[in-house]
C-alpha cells in the first residue's frame, strides 16, 4: 500500500511528539516540520519590526505580508529543518531568550493562527511531510493521509521531563514541572481557538509505557499500513 503523503501528530506538551516527529521524518524521508518554529519566526519579525508584542492587531498584519519556509537541513550544525523568515536564516535566532519570553502570546492572536494555518498547508503541499503541532489533525491538516495523538499522563510526562533537566545539568524540581504542565495542558485545553484535542479519526497512542522506540515502531506501522 501507498505511504501517507502527509502526517499529522499531535499530543499535549512533554508527551514526546516532537522527538517522534523527528524519528518518524528521519525513517521514512519526509520533511520534519515543527509548526512552533512558525510562531517564533513571527515573534522574531515582530520584534525585528520594533512592535509591542501586545499589539495584536499590528502583529497579525505583519503575520500575513512575511514569508516562512521549513526545508530540510542544510547545514549539519544539529538544527532538525531550516527556518527561512523572508528568505533568511532564521533557525537559531528563533531560538533565543528574547523570542521564548514573547511567543506565548502571539502563537494565540486569531490573525496570526489563520496566516501561520495557510503558510503550514503550503509547505505540506509542497513535500511529503510529518508535522507536529497541537492543532494540525484538527485544524491545519483535517484532510491529512494519517493522524496520531501521541498522549501520555501529566504525572509521566512530567517525569521525563524533569529527568530531561536533570541530565542537562539544570536545576529542577519536579512539583514545579507538574504545575507547569497542568497550566499549559489548561491552556492548550481552554483556547477558544484551535483547541488540544484529537481529531475524530485520529489514532491515539498512550505512551504511558513505551520507550520513544515503541512508540515510533507503532507509528512506522501506521504509517505502512494506511
Amino acid at each position: 500500500m501507498a505511504r501517507p503523503k502527509t502526517i499529522a501528530i499531535d499530543g499535549p506538551a512533554g508527551s514526546g511528539k516532537s522527538t517522534l516527529g523527528f524519528l518518524l521524518a528521519e525513517e521514512l524521508g519526509y520533511l520534519y516540520f515543527d509548526t512552533g518554529v512558525m510562531y517564533r519566526a513571527v515573534t522574531l519579525a515582530a520584534i525585528q519590526h520594533g512592535l509591542a508584542i501586545e499589539d495584536e492587531e499590528r502583529i497579525g498584519q505583519l503575520a500575513k505580508r512575511v514569508r516562512i519556509d521549513v526545508r530540510p537541513p542544510s547545514v549539519d550544525d544539529g538544527r532538525a529543518a531550516d527556518v527561512l523568515l523572508d528568505g533568511k536564516d532564521v533557525t537559531w535566532e528563533i531560538r533565543k531568550e528574547v523570542v521564548n519570553a514573547a511567543v506565548s502570546p502571539v502563537s494565540t492572536y486569531a490573525a496570526v493562527r489563520d496566516a501561520m494555518t495557510a503558510q503550514q498547508r503550503r509547505i505540506a503541499h509542497e513535500n511529503r511531510v510529518v508535522m507536529v503541532g497541537r492543532d494540525i489533525g484538527t485544524v491545519v491538516m483535517p484532510d491529512a493521509d494519517l493522524k496520531i495523538y501521541l498522549d501520555a499522563s501529566v504525572e509521566v510526562r512530567a517525569e521525563r521531563r524533569y529527568q530531561e533537566l536533570l541530565a542537562r545539568g539544570e536545576e529542577a524540581d519536579y512539583d514545579l514541572v507538574l504545575a507547569s504542565l497542568r497550566n499549559r495542558d489548561r491552556i492548550d485545553s481552554g483556547r477558544k481557538i484551535a483547541p488540544l484535542r484529537p481529531a475524530e479519526d485520529a489514532v491515539i497512542i498512550n505512551a504511558d509505557d513505551l520507550g520513544i522506540q515503541e512508540v515510533l515502531l507503532k507509528a512506522k506501522e501506521l504509517a505502512e499500513n494506511v
